[in-house]
């Protein structure tokens, strides 16, 4: 039996075993239960390595929670090796679990990765964004979604507002290939929801929020927050924090805002604790329900801890580093890369032994109360 070990977007490293070509999926059934769509969980492995096994009992306990929704992250490079050749044996493993606890998927799909563009496929080289050609990017977003019918909701750009920080003269040559992009896949695939996303704690701390209302486009903007300052420091109450969360409705204009990708670590190295963690997660549900009409969805950011100093080494399988995935914008900065890795391998509701942090039972309460 060959294993092998792949890095599925942020957060997670399956071993896959497989035999004769065939991957070994668990079959076990498991009992409906009432979901929420709109509110979603980052399902991730606290190891560096895990099974399929244990990646099912992870994706079952967090349905539990009552949970519609997660975040899946496929990079072109991965699912497109070689030029019209797919490789789905890894996305087949996790959209099977997606699809076997009833969860409706976000694809974060990267074009941009803050301030990467791409991972691209070694066929396609590393073109500007304006020799990208949205046939291509078509072509495979196509076989995604014409596969994977759990997909209702695409990212097609990550932490953008740090690829045109210093590039605003590509916005346009971005807009038409979004837009480009946006009217093919619809016509293909009408319920797809397409939209970028944005890391709103950048877009306050650097006053780029004219580069989120140029490109409002789609069908939603979308949001990560972390409560932070520019050196990944945690500075705001969790009151302060849902106050900051109010702006996503200015900065998405008439579209409707979602959080894709919303966190508070506990960890005491950049001012973090299972307190304040809790608290802000009960500020969080509050800003939701006080707002749910007007949210695409709501999604917090991760399940699970992970041993310290190994976060920045999640997507190296991809070829970035994890600062320029979560496209914190900092450079090669080592101040801000250990506190990044810190606040974001403390970010889970469990922590690394498997540990329900406070804010795990608040969560599944939370959610239940909604539904």
């Amino acid at each position: 039996m060959n294993k092998k070990i792949l890095g599925v977007g942020i957060g997670i490293a399956v071993i896959i075993a497989i035999s004769a070509g065939v991957l070994s999926i668990p079959s076990s059934e498991v009992t409906p239960q009432k979901t929420n769509e709109k509110i979603g969980l980052v399902i991730n492995s606290p190891n560096q390595a895990t099974t399929l096994q244990e990646l099912d009992e992870i994706y079952s306990t967090a349905s539990e929670s009552g949970i519609g929704r997660s975040n899946v992250y496929l990079f072109w490079n991965l699912i497109e090796p070689e030029r019209g050749e797919f490789n789905w044996q890894y996305s087949d493993a996790l959209m099977s679990f997606n699809k076997k606890n009833n969860l409706k998927v976000t694809l974060y799909f990267s074009i941009i990765n803050g301030e990467t563009l791409g991972p691209f496929p070694n066929w396609i080289g590393k073109p500007p964004i304006q020799s990208l050609g949205e046939d291509r990017v078509v072509s495979v977003l196509d076989a995604i979604l014409s596969r994977y019918n759990i997909i209702d909701t695409v990212i097609l750009a990550g932490q953008t507002e740090s690829q045109f920080r210093y590039h605003e003269q590509n916005i346009p040559a971005y807009k038409e290939l979004f837009t480009g992009v946006y009217d093919e896949i619809k016509e293909k695939h009408p319920d797809v929801k397409i939209g970028n996303s944005f890391a709103l704690h950048q877009v306050l701390n650097k006053n780029l929020k004219y580069i989120v209302t140029d490109l409002a486009i789609g069908d939603f903007v979308a949001f990560s927050y972390f409560p932070v300052d520019t050196l990944y420091e945690m500075v705001k109450t969790p009151q302060q924090a849902k106050e900051e969360l109010t702006e996503i409705f200015d900065l998405a204009g008439d579209k409707k805002a979602g959080i894709f990708e919303i966190s508070w670590s506990t960890s005491d190295f950049v001012g973090g604790n299972q307190d304040s963690q809790l608290e802000f997660l009960e500020k969080s549900f509050e800003f939701y329900t006080e707002n749910e009409s007007e949210l695409e969805f709501f999604t917090w950011y991760r399940q699970n801890d992970k041993p310290e100093g190994t976060c920045t080494f999640e997507v190296q399988d991809i070829g970035e580093s994890k600062l320029e995935v979560e496209g914190s914008g900092f450079g090669s900065s080592e101040h801000v890369i250990e506190r990044l890795n810190h606040y974001v391998c403390s970010a889970g509701l469990f922590d690394e032994n498997g540990n329900p942090k406070p804010s795990w039972s608040e969560f599944k309460n939370q959610i239940q109360m909604i539904n």
